[in-house]
């Protein structure tokens, strides 16, 4: 829920140490994007857009995590993949947690097309952005890998968000 807090985020990275949302301490927001896993091609072209367009979020006081289910060799598949060396990579997220954002979750089909085994079990696509408070600001998440938030559209969004301060929305939850 919109100005609430977010659940715990505690996981490790591949190149940043231990990561903790309740830590993290970022000037406006930690953008978190939770991507389905290595298996997933379309999660490379996203993830890298994000690692392209982390030098920006950061400009706007705005630090990406890309955070899966995916054990750390994955990760680091992927990280390599996408050649990651901005973009923080988190990796072990328990799919209770990800149930607890909200996220949805899938079980394997086999096989990817680019021949890559899906995990059992693993979370769809979120992206959010929390502030240092761990409040959510913004959320999207998706039942599908298809049409996610477009970053570059997202760093201009930040820039009117900042320039208005804009608060976030979608926080009512009263009767209608």
């Amino acid at each position: 829920m919109p100005r609430q807090t977010t659940p715990k985020l505690d996981l490790d990275t591949l190149s940043h140490g231990r990561f903790s949302l309740a830590g993290d301490n970022p000037e406006r927001f930690t953008l978190v994007a939770f991507y389905r896993g290595l298996h997933c091609p379309i999660c490379t072209n996203y993830l890298k857009e994000l690692e392209r367009l982390t030098p920006e979020f950061e400009k706007r006081g705005a630090r990406p995590i890309a955070i899966s289910s995916d054990g750390r060799d994955r990760a680091q598949a992927m990280a390599d993949k996408i050649g990651a060396s901005n973009l923080r990579m988190g990796y072990g997220l328990p799919l209770s947690r990800a149930k607890e954002w909200g996220l949805y979750i899938s079980t394997s089909r086999g096989k990817t097309s680019i021949g890559v085994e899906e995990p059992e079990l693993f979370s769809e696509p979120g992206v959010f952005l929390v502030r240092p408070d761990r409040t959510l600001y913004y959320g999207s998440v998706q039942t599908m890998p298809f049409v996610r938030p477009n970053f570059a559209e997202l760093t201009q969004a930040l820039d009117f968000v900042i320039a208005n301060d804009y608060p976030a929305r979608g926080e009512y939850s009263g009767a209608v």
